[in-house]
């Protein structure tokens, strides 16, 4: 199998769901704690290359999300979505889960069937 790499929260029950789901196939997967080790402009643009997803959907709009004072319509282009996650990356939607060249958002934790099917 190619080579699994997960942008994970630990604290995130649907992240950890995910790495569960992967375990319990014997799939052995690379993770990277994401607040830990926060993703560059250029991780950033290779998630949105290969989610099937809209960019705003990389973005929480959480109740962090809304202390910050921020305008979900202000953060739908992949430029504003970058911008924002450089910036904030505890507002990165979690889990990525990427299969090669494919990747999900893991939520529900299900999706990294998807992957796997």
């Amino acid at each position: 199998m190619a080579d699994v790499l997960v942008y994970h929260n630990p604290v995130c029950s649907k992240s950890r769901g995910a790495l569960e789901i992967l375990r319990d196939r014997g799939v052995d997967a690379e993770v990277v704690e994401y607040l830990k080790s926060p993703p560059d402009r250029a991780t950033l643009e290779r998630i949105l290359d290969h989610i099937p997803d809209a960019p705003a959907e990389l973005v929480r709009k959480d109740d962090r999300f809304k202390s910050l004072g921020l305008d979900p319509a202000a953060y739908e282009t992949r430029e504003q979505v970058i911008e924002l996650l450089v910036e904030h990356p505890e507002l990165m939607q979690r889990p990525v889960v990427f299969l090669g060249d494919r990747a999900v958002i893991a939520r529900p934790s299900e999706k990294v069937l998807d992957l796997l099917g």
